[in-house]
């Protein structure tokens, strides 16, 4: 994990995602980039896909608080900007910048936030190919990945977030794994001598040591289960896959929107 990527904006949250974003660049000798993106609230600037007086001024100001939170703390950095604030420009190339970083930090979307589009942060993580990190829109975070809890179902999004976490997991003070997979997902006999899967096992072959637990429940009954766990596990991050609304299925997508809508911790999602 050497070159991260962090969203940039002049709301209030920002220093907390930047102080966060600062902390990981440090512990892991990485590089962060700084990348502004926010909507244009001048109309004729946004539809002239022109940068308003107003939005330069809070992208210089931005510009000269991150340059001088990095440098205070020795962390290698530079600086990205988006050409204007036009919504659509302004969800299509955070996502197309957040491929070229190994993780993306990114805040929690505020309710009626003018910002940023409503969108964004899940367009972001359900197509650019790299781990997100959402931080929480309210909270203090003093650390985030010394108590991380993984939610798995042995899915294909579970298992690239779960690969793209091990950094973190590695360093972690402890890591929980929480079940969701059914009864009915862990196969049956009749299908004759199967392998004996364990994901303790495959992370302690990584150097990981975890502890295990399976919560019971459906849907976003199991999203409501695993927010209050965290709780109770004293949790400072959770790693888990992303889905979007695709195929068939009505119930796809619907646990990650409800976890980027209830979320108290931050949350390392992938896809």
């Amino acid at each position: 994990m050497k070159d991260i990527l962090v969203h940039i904006d002049d709301s209030e949250r920002c220093a907390a995602r930047l102080d966060i974003a600062i902390g990981l660049a440090k512990s892991f000798d990485a590089r962060l980039t700084g990348l502004f993106a926010r909507t244009e609230s001048h109309r004729p600037s946004a539809v002239a896909h022109k940068a308003s007086d107003q939005l330069v001024q809070a992208r210089d100001a931005a510009k000269e608080k991150f340059n001088a939170a990095c440098a205070a703390v020795g962390v290698r950095s530079r600086w990205w900007q988006l050409a204007h604030g036009e919504p659509g420009h302004v969800v299509s190339e955070t996502m197309f910048c957040a491929r070229y970083a190994d993780l993306v930090v990114m805040g929690q979307t505020e309710a009626k936030s003018k910002l940023v589009p409503e969108e964004m942060i899940e367009h972001v993580i359900l197509h650019c190919g790299r781990p997100v990190l959402v931080i929480p829109h309210t909270g203090s975070f003093p650390t985030v990945g010394e108590r991380i809890a993984l939610a798995w179902n042995a899915g294909k999004e579970a298992v690239r977030a779960l690969n793209d976490a091990k950094p973190l997991m590695r360093n972690a003070k402890s890591v929980t794994v929480l079940s969701l997979r059914g009864p009915s997902d862990e196969g049956s006999n009749a299908m004759g001598e199967v392998p004996q899967v364990d994901i303790l096992d495959h992370l302690a072959a990584c150097g990981i040591s975890a502890s295990a637990e399976r919560l019971a429940g459906e849907h976003i009954g199991k999203m409501d289960m695993l927010l209050s766990r965290l709780c109770d596990l004293g949790a400072d991050l959770v790693v888990m896959g992303a889905h979007g609304h695709y195929g068939l299925s009505l119930k796809r997508g619907t646990g990650t929107r409800y976890v980027l809508a209830h979320m108290t911790v931050p949350v390392l999602m992938s896809n």
